[in-house]
């Protein structure tokens, strides 16, 4: 009988414990407050981006492909004697082309594409009218460098947080709390680039003489943002 009371009593203290902890675990979530505080910067854009592109067609699928790489190789032997222009090769395909019965290949087609990169714009727009004479240009973006966007994001982040606190004592002074304590708080970064045409204009120079103009660029801006997410537990008075 010794022994039941004994285990009863152990099983008593058990569910006790249990009860204590389950408790301080619901006191752990009271007069919390979750909030949002978000900062951000309109960013220069410093790089620029350019898609070149070959495109021909041929009843000779051989001949096409000879075509086409000649045509590439000629740009890459331009642009790599351009300093600080990034190039690589795109997307490169061929298909075939059928008569109106959708029955008979009548010939091929194929298209390759010349990628550019560079933070110069003058220079590689330069580059870009003296490539024009042999390939076409397909787009033209612009962005933000990695390491730029890294230092933005790197003096928004005390913005964010100094932002937070400001938000974490508006609401502890709106419910009537005396202070607050920090329960968890995570940041997180983006980059959002708005809609917007891009500008070139016409410039008097000496891509005009082979009959194409090199383009003043406008780059326009995007935003990065860094967002402080978090939980603040009011102490109330």
């Amino acid at each position: 009988m010794s022994k039941f009371k004994h285990f009863v009593a152990l099983a008593f203290c058990a569910a006790s414990l249990v009860a204590v902890s389950t408790q301080a675990t619901a006191e752990q979530r009271f007069n919390q407050v979750s909030l949002r505080a978000e900062v951000s910067h309109d960013v220069a854009h410093d790089l620029m981006n350019v898609t070149l592109f070959s495109e021909s067609q041929n009843t000779d699928p051989a001949k096409l492909a000879n075509e086409i790489t000649s045509a590439l190789n000629s740009a890459l032997a331009k642009a790599n004697k351009v300093e600080g222009v990034t190039v690589s090769l795109g997307s490169r395909h061929s298909f075939p082309v059928y008569d109106n019965q959708g029955q008979k290949i009548t010939t091929w087609r194929e298209r390759a594409e010349l990628n550019l990169e560079s933070a110069d714009f003058a220079k590689l727009s330069q580059l870009v009218a003296d490539l024009q004479g042999d390939l076409k240009m397909s787009g033209m973006n612009f962005s933000i460098a990695e390491k730029t966007r890294k230092t933005h994001e790197d003096e928004l982040i005390k913005l964010a947080v100094d932002a937070f606190k400001a938000r974490a004592q508006l609401a502890t002074n709106a419910v009537g709390g005396k202070g607050y304590k920090l329960v968890s708080l995570s940041l997180n970064s983006a980059g959002f680039q708005p809609p917007q045409p891009i500008m070139m204009r016409s410039m008097a120079a000496k891509g005009m003489a082979d009959g194409v103009a090199v383009s003043e660029i406008e780059a326009g801006t995007s935003r990065v943002s860094v967002s402080a997410d978090g939980t603040i537990e009011v102490q109330m008075p």
